[in-house]
């Protein structure tokens, strides 16, 4: 039976600090990315409670959605489309104070006002997929979200 996640009410950076070991605990054991990927959107939405919070798989040339939490999602994204896709393109951690101000930015929830995105990796550094997080409000996400998301980010191989 899983442990509870057990996360403070700290800085931004503190709640990183917590989570990341947690994650790589649950992780480090479990060869199944499905399972790992529930499992991390979970524990990083409950911690941060953003809008919507999961993973797209790059499958036949395109990227599909995986596991998440929060409303209904698009379900397949092409290279190149959207902060999802710019970020698979570019092999780059997309940061969006504004999602109105993306270009070409997919709007699959009016709700989402602001993003980050950061390409996961296979053992040959290939972009696998992405994490994908929306929040409801403008300018959530940071150069703080971007490192430490990056660290959880390695933790998932596909």
């Amino acid at each position: 039976m899983a442990e509870e996640l057990k996360i403070s009410n700290g800085t931004k950076e503190e709640r990183y600090m917590e989570l990341l070991p947690q994650i790589k605990a649950v992780v480090e054991d479990e060869p199944d990315a499905v399972a790992n990927m529930a499992n991390v959107s979970a524990m990083l939405w409950e911690t941060f409670g953003w809008w919507w919070t999961g993973f797209y798989r790059v499958v036949d040339g395109v990227l599909v959605l995986g596991p998440f939490q929060g409303p209904m999602a698009c379900t397949r994204i092409r290279k190149g489309k959207g902060v999802c896709g710019t970020a698979w393109a570019e092999n780059k951690t997309q940061v969006v104070p504004d999602v109105d101000q993306f270009p070409g930015h997919i709007a699959c929830s009016s709700a989402s006002r602001s993003e980050i995105v950061v390409p996961l990796h296979n053992a040959e550094g290939e972009v696998t997929g992405v994490l994908d997080i929306d929040s409801a409000e403008l300018a959530t996400f940071d150069e703080t979200d971007r490192i430490w998301l990056e660290k959880i980010a390695e933790l998932i191989v596909l």
